[in-house]
């Protein structure tokens, strides 16, 4: 059993090639940028969103992205130069069309400018002339409570929007002033975001370069393995053929590795068998032929007696009848007649004395050394890789040192560090110019206030003051001076509310035209196609980036994808297509080592013809097995002996019929004699024949017999055939590995190869990717576009942009509020004079009274 727990072992310890899996080369470091570029306005964003909704109803046209690129084309040059030309009229009238919402609203705001103070004035003249109003006289009304109430409640109601509007405004001064601070921390965390992407990148390529390191050693792994990995796969193609060859064989040998009963040792064992169960059988078969002789004999002796001489009497015909069926007393299955086993069993046991196993041992040994055959016809090859692995490493320590990066990144450092100081240096010049800013803003809404504040303290001193019961003339100090304040918030009306407007007119033409020209262009992205339309900057230009940067205004880089790229925190490489300035493809490209290293392979000369499968005496072994003369065996008599009963006849019926014939005999030395013999078949039947049919060891004997007759039959009806597949399948695998492995080892040499070199090219992708995507990532680019949008629109347009709406609201009530103040105080004014009617007049005519 010892040389089948060595072919065991040597199965469990082929090689598996299995597909290498991926290299890992971990995470490529990188720090964590600060910047959130994301901002919510907080509550505030209402008055926001309601700026942009009336922004859009006086603009709701699209973003003019033809006229823009076309203005800016001319760079408004010839508009100036050449106005008169047709199409410069109509570009004109384009622009115009578009900004008709604000051109309306600018010329109201100028109208209400310009109309304003004229109308005070001479609202101001003709009081003093005691018109409009100027008239110390009020005449007595019916309805007179009711119009006080209405005119009240509307200028209460006008009141409140003035006081919403300026605390529209009042908000928006206090958030642009508040947002300095985050302005400062954007800026901050921008700048130290650039500072973290400068000191990072040096780190990320070193990590890059270092990461050779994993490849190589994968790679030293593999040929410290060659014999396991290369020799392996050449053992697993071969043994395709080879295995089924030696499996054949083994099963011939009997040692088949699946079952523990062989062709060869079934077949001995059988012819054992055959030998065996063939004398018992024959010995047993033997004694009852005997003992039916003698009693043949001794019914013959008894028929001669003289009574049965007298042909002419019944005893004669008896005894006529008895001798003729003393041919029945024979045993039927004759196996003293089949022919012997023995010499066929002795020329098994020949073959048999050749230990073919080992043979065949000597052959699987031999084929499963392959791997170390490999490893030691390749040793050479291995040293001249491990060359070309040293050379690669130097040149690619040598690619990172052909470019200034570092020193490029410290320019880039110093150049942000300066940026930073001269901000750090303008923040308070910020801050004061936001203060002046604040004071305008404050005193703008101040001039509101102090309407507010005498229509308010009017409202207040006339609706307490008010006495229905007094007249005009004698109403009371308190109400007097609620109509005195209401007609001095009049007066500051007409002061204050030119100059609102004027801020009210520029800031909205400013703030507005921003919010639509370039804010929401921005956020959509519609700006981003403006600025890379062909040909704006430079009309030799298709896309002006690349031509600042690489002097080739064709390449496919615009400012949308550079923003996109680095939204989207992909390496500045990719983004800005730094392949234009140093090509890592070409640099590093695999081609070049390919073609060392498959020089290097070239020298692989792997001979296995030293492998023998199955020598010339395990094949004279085998030819010998179907020489042994098993065919020549006569199977059908042996089945046809075992198909026969022990004798010819029953005995216990033929002893019956001998008494019931000696019955019809006379009494006598005859009659006695034939009941003698059948008492004594009855004794054989009893004894031998029931012994030979239910007795165990003559039952086994014979089904062993029958199983290894039948066993023989098949194993002779295809043993040649059997033999003659081993030999032609040992023969072929014997010429694969001999005279026909060179495809096999040249195919299996080409996939090592290629293993190896996918390595680098694992390597080499995973470079491209994390330049492209993980090294040097421009997120700090984009965050410093988002963060500008949100500065200057966010900010301070939408700020702005609140303020004049609240101010210009405002303003615009106080056109109502002016109309009901002056005819509000007229009810809580002290008169000179009112209207008297006397009783005892018959001609009920008025009389003032001074």
């Amino acid at each position: 059993m010892l040389w089948r727990a060595a072919f065991a072992l040597a199965l469990l310890l082929l090689p598996h090639t299995e597909p290498r899996t991926p290299l890992d080369f971990g995470l490529v470091p990188g720090g964590v940028y600060d910047t959130v570029a994301h901002y919510e306005p907080g509550p505030i964003g209402l008055l926001f969103n309601m700026v942009h909704a009336f922004l859009h109803v006086v603009q709701p046209n699209p973003f003019p992205e033809d006229l823009v690129i076309r203005v800016a084309k001319d760079k408004f040059g010839a508009i100036k130069s050449e106005y008169q030309k047709p199409e410069n009229i109509v570009l004109t009238l384009q622009v115009i069309y578009y900004e008709i919402g604000f051109v309306v609203c600018a010329a109201l705001g100028l109208l209400f400018v310009v109309l304003l103070p004229l109308v005070g004035l001479l609202f101001c003249m003709c009081r003093c002339c005691d018109n409009c109003g100027g008239e110390m006289h009020q005449r007595q009304r019916k309805n007179a409570d009711c119009q006080r109430g209405l005119l009240t409640t509307l200028l209460l109601t006008t009141t409140f929007i003035i006081t919403a509007g300026v605390l529209c405004a009042y908000a928006a001064n206090q958030h642009l002033s508040s947002q300095l601070k985050t302005m400062r921390r954007l800026v901050n965390n921008n700048l130290r975001d650039l500072h973290t992407f400068a000191n990072d990148t040096p780190v990320q390529i070193d990590y890059l370069i270092n990461q050779y390191d994993t490849a190589k050693d994968q790679v030293l792994c593999d040929l410290d393995n060659v014999g396991v990995l290369l020799g392996g796969r050449i053992h697993e193609e071969l043994g395709k053929e080879v295995q089924p060859a030696l499996d054949g064989v083994l099963n011939m040998a009997g040692v088949k590795v699946e079952k523990a009963m062989k062709v060869m040792r079934d077949t001995k064992e059988a012819l054992e068998n055959v030998s065996v169960t063939l004398e018992t059988l024959q010995e047993g078969t033997g004694k009852l032929q005997f003992n039916l002789s003698v009693v043949r004999a001794g019914l013959s002796n008894a028929l001669s007696d003289p009574a049965c001489a007298d042909t002419l009497s019944p005893t004669a015909q008896i005894c006529r009848s008895i001798r003729s069926s003393l041919a029945q007393l024979e045993i039927s299955a004759n196996y003293s007649g089949l022919p012997d086993v023995t010499d066929q069993l002795n020329k098994v046991n020949e073959v048999l004395k050749t230990d073919l196993s080992l043979t065949v041992q000597r052959g699987l040994l031999a084929f499963n050394d392959t791997p170390t055959m490999v490893t030691d016809q390749t040793r050479n090859v291995a040293e001249g890789v491990r060359g070309i692995l040293d050379g690669i490493g130097s040149n690619i320590t040598s690619f990172s040192r052909l470019f200034p990066i570092q020193s490029s990144l410290n320019n880039f450092t110093v150049f942000i560090s300066h940026t930073h100081s001269r901000i750090e240096d303008i923040y308070p010049e910020i801050d004061q110019i936001d203060f002046y800013r604040w004071i305008c803003c404050i005193t703008l809404c101040c001039m509101v206030v102090l309407i507010l504040s005498f229509n308010f303290l009017g409202l207040l001193c006339g609706i307490l003051g008010f006495d229905r019961h007094a007249s005009p003339t004698t109403r009371g100090c308190v109400s007097n001076t609620g109509g005195n304040l209401l007609m001095a918030g009049v007066g500051f009306s007409f002061l204050f509310s030119w100059v609102l407007m004027g801020v009210v007119t520029a800031t909205f033409v400013v703030g507005g035209n921003l919010e639509k020209l370039v804010c929401e262009p921005f956020n959509s992205r519609q700006l981003f196609k403006v600025l890379d339309t062909p040909h704006l900057v430079n009309p030799t230009w298709r896309n002006f980036i690349p031509g600042y940067l690489y002097n080739d205004p064709d390449m496919d880089l615009t400012v949308e994808n550079v923003y996109s790229n680095c939204k989207e925190n992909r390496g500045i490489y990719s983004a800005l297509h730094l392949d234009k300035l140093f090509n890592i493809s070409a640099l590093l490209n695999t081609s070049v080592y390919t073609k060392d290293m498959a020089q290097k392979f070239e020298g692989v000369k792997v001979d296995l013809r030293s492998i023998i499968l199955l020598d010339s005496e395990g094949k004279e072994n085998l030819i010998s097995f179907t020489e042994t003369g098993i065919g020549e065996i006569n199977f059908a008599a042996y089945l046809e002996e075992l198909n026969k009963g022990v004798t010819r006849v029953d005995l216990l019926s033929f002893a019956s019929n001998l008494d019931t014939q000696a019955e019809q005999l006379s009494k006598g030395s005859l009659q006695t004699s034939i009941k003698g013999h059948a008492n004594t078949l009855r004794q054989i039947y009893s004894h031998q024949v029931v012994s030979i049919q239910q007795s165990m060891k003559y039952v086994r004997a014979r089904n062993t017999l029958n199983q290894s007759i039948r066993f023989l039959e098949r194993t002779s009806s295809d043993l040649s055939n059997k033999v003659s597949e081993v030999l032609t399948a040992v023969n072929a695998a014997q010429y694969l590995i001999s005279q026909n492995a060179t495809f096999i080892v040249n195919q299996e040499t080409e996939k090592y190869k290629q293993t190896i070199i996918g390595y680098f090219k694992q390597y080499i992708d995973w470079v491209k990717t994390s330049l492209e995507m993980e090294v040097a990532t421009c997120k700090p680019l984009s965050n410093i576009m988002d963060t500008a949008d949100i500065l200057a629109c966010s900010f301070l347009l939408d700020s702005m942009n609140t303020f004049w709406f609240g101010l210009g609201c405002s303003t615009l009530f106080l056109l109502p509020s002016i109309i009901l103040s002056v005819r509000l105080a007229k009810f809580y004014r002290r008169m000179d004079t009112e209207d008297v009617y006397d009783d005892s007049s018959v001609s009920g005519t008025w009389h003032f009274t001074l």
